[in-house]
């Protein structure tokens, strides 16, 4: 009889990686060995036609941790994720929640949060890039009428960054509102009954009871904002190329930029490592800690 158990154990075992096995393979093609490769690139100098790529270590991170241009990317970034994420939530949740409510014109409202969101970047770009022309784009014809001065919105450091958000929550709340509007969708209308019953209010239910059930949704939700936030590059070729002096720069378009404009490809593998490591170390305390305050159904 053990041997028999033994047997169909390996055999279960066997029959998992089977099914793993086309999986992983796609894992290692295009995820496990481009990270592993990247890694051992940047490793290496930076090589010409005179001199050729030398071992150098951890020489390429010590360069980057020097240069005044990293901090300033990453502050950017900073800030860029820090108001983007929660903005977007936010913004995609409200909206979700009056979506979902018997509201004249539902589908309409549905479609009119979710075209920004079928737009191509570079259209929408282009889009933007009208609104914020100095003069004769709509927001300074907006404000022209209050007696404001022109504003050059993409051309001066104060307000580039803001721009670039501002474009970023106005793309993506529209996608995540559809994750949370499918979630809610899912949840029993006895809930809100029963919390009627016993006295709640809109605001008890939805803290008590609506956001606790939305919290895998959000969890999913945030786990792509945060991607999205590290991988913006449309918009800035469009919009501000970085400027005015790095102002609006964020992390891959440096790492676009050390590569194929400065033709530096190891300095943008260190940069990398460095960003993977960074979602990876996120993406550890997000599991750790939030993961355990979730429930799932």
């Amino acid at each position: 009889m053990n041997e028999m158990a033994q047997l169909q154990k390996r055999r279960l075992a066997l029959y998992g990686w089977m099914l793993a096995a086309p999986a992983l393979a796609l894992m290692s093609l295009f995820a496990f060995y481009p990270a592993i490769a990247t890694l051992w690139h940047s490793l290496f100098s930076r090589g010409t036609s005179r001199r050729p790529s030398v071992f150098a270590g951890l020489d390429n991170y010590g360069d980057l941790f020097a240069d005044p241009t990293f901090w300033t990317v990453a502050s950017n970034n900073l800030i860029y994720a820090g108001i983007t994420i929660p903005v977007s939530i936010f913004f995609a949740l409200a909206m979700a929640l009056w979506a979902n409510a018997h509201i004249p014109a539902r589908s309409f409202v549905r479609s009119a949060y979710f075209t920004p969101t079928i737009l191509p970047m570079i259209a929408a770009a282009n889009l933007w890039l009208f609104f914020y022309t100095p003069d004769l784009g709509v927001i300074d014809q907006i404000t022209g009428f209050f007696g404001a001065e022109p504003t050059n919105w993409l051309g001066q450091p104060e307000t580039a960054l803001a721009s670039i958000i501002i474009v970023t929550i106005w793309k993506e709340s529209g996608f995540f509102m559809i994750f949370y509007l499918a979630a809610l969708q899912t949840i029993p209308p006895d809930l809100r009954e029963a919390a009627h019953i016993e006295g709640a209010g809109r605001w008890t239910y939805t803290r008590r009871i609506l956001l606790p059930l939305l919290m895998p949704t959000t969890i999913f939700v945030f786990v792509n904002a945060m991607i999205n936030s590290v991988k913006l590059i449309d918009h800035l070729f469009i919009l501000t190329k970085g400027g005015p002096n790095n102002a609006s720069k964020l992390i891959l378009y440096w790492i676009w930029e050390m590569a194929f404009a400065y033709f530096d490809s190891p300095h943008a593998a260190a940069m990398t490592i460095l960003v993977l490591l960074t979602l990876g170390i996120v993406a550890v305390i997000q599991f750790r800690l939030v993961e355990k305050r979730t429930h799932y159904r």
